[in-house]
């Protein structure tokens, strides 16, 4: 199992609505997260900054693929129309990223 970390902004006049969508977030995506090795999902708001920290602990041997199926899975594309509109990702996150992915630095179990 892999820990992940991420990050990124949240605009302001779009908070209301962010949280409403994952107030009720589509079991397809659901679906598609859980069926790709992602569990313990959660994301947390840092306010009045915006940010969004999200994690998930990843049970699966190739996240690369993994990611790919999530990001092919038309469901959770019309997701994201509704998601990416909302997030302000960092100048500063590396290529290919929208979500700035974090480095692990300490773990207590």
């Amino acid at each position: 199992m892999q820990r992940m970390g991420m990050v990124i902004g949240l605009k302001a006049e779009k908070l209301a609505e962010y949280k409403r969508l994952h107030a009720d977030v589509w079991p397809g995506v659901l679906k598609a997260l859980s069926d790709n090795n992602i569990k313990n999902y959660s994301i947390f708001l840092k306010e009045p900054e915006n940010l969004l920290f999200g994690y998930w602990e990843y049970h699966g041997s190739d996240f690369a693929a993994d990611a790919a199926r999530i990001a092919a899975d038309p469901e959770t594309q019309r997701w994201w129309t509704h998601t990416d509109p909302c997030q302000e990702p960092f100048t500063s996150r590396n290529e290919g990223e929208f979500w700035a992915m974090m480095e692990e630095v300490f773990h207590l179990d």
